[in-house]
């Protein structure tokens, strides 16, 4: 899975440089990459924390699509979201930290990306996502996708994980996963949001992550990106 590689405990000098070509190889050898621990240790502590002190209204019900298109559908999906900003800490130090990772990709993987988004996930005991991908294949949205864990004590009894699934394998759900990740504190997902569908099964306690998406700048004369 390739999980080996950890980020140095927070009373040891810090270096992103390996996680970031660690990503970067795994990427271009396979399309997805598999991290544990994969930022600070005081940074995954903080935004467990953070996302802790958020309150039931501070969650919005997840939806399908974007913009105009969006629409809840409760047979897909049934977490629940709160955007990110720069305003918090601890918000603020995972957007440094995917910005610093953009910079190191495109300088390594020339991949044009332009602007990132993320919001926190919450999911409630039983709640699911079924097989999805992140990016229609030419749509030019999503190009990257990244999902930070924040559950601390996590155990494969408490379920929850997300299954990967190569995209020959379409929605054929006859094909088994090529990785199934359990959502414990500082393990980092990163795909190729048009080639991999996932999905996430139900788990038995409160089940939170980060969930984020790389984008290209699509500005043309007739509008700007990305969207509002």
């Amino acid at each position: 899975m390739g999980y080996a590689i950890r980020a140095p405990r927070s009373n040891e000098p810090y270096d992103n440089t390996p996680i970031f070509e660690r990503i970067a190889e795994d990427l271009y050898a396979r399309g997805y990459s598999l991290i544990d621990e994969a930022i600070p240790e005081q940074l995954a502590e903080a935004l467990f924390t953070r996302v802790l002190t958020l309150n039931d209204t501070d969650f919005s019900p997840a939806g399908i699509g974007r913009a105009d298109a969006l629409m809840q559908n409760d047979f897909v999906r049934r977490d629940e979201i709160r955007w990110m900003s720069t305003e918090h800490e601890a918000e603020h130090g995972w957007l440094d930290w995917v910005e610093q990772l953009r910079i190191y990709l495109n300088r390594r993987l020339f991949m044009g990306l332009f602007s990132y988004e993320a919001h926190f996930a919450h999911y409630a005991p039983g709640a699911f996502y079924k097989r999805h991908v992140d990016a229609f294949r030419g749509g030019e949205n999503r190009i990257l996708t990244t999902v930070l864990y924040l559950n601390s004590d996590w155990v494969a009894d408490d379920g929850g994980e997300m299954l990967l699934y190569l995209e020959d394998n379409g929605m054929n759900v006859a094909a088994p996963p090529i990785a199934r990740v359990m959502p414990t504190l500082g393990r980092l997902a990163v795909f190729l949001s048009e080639e991999f569908p996932h999905e996430v099964l139900p788990a038995k306690r409160d089940r939170y992550s980060i969930a984020g998406w790389y984008r290209i700048n699509t500005s043309t004369a007739e509008k700007v990106d990305p969207p509002d």
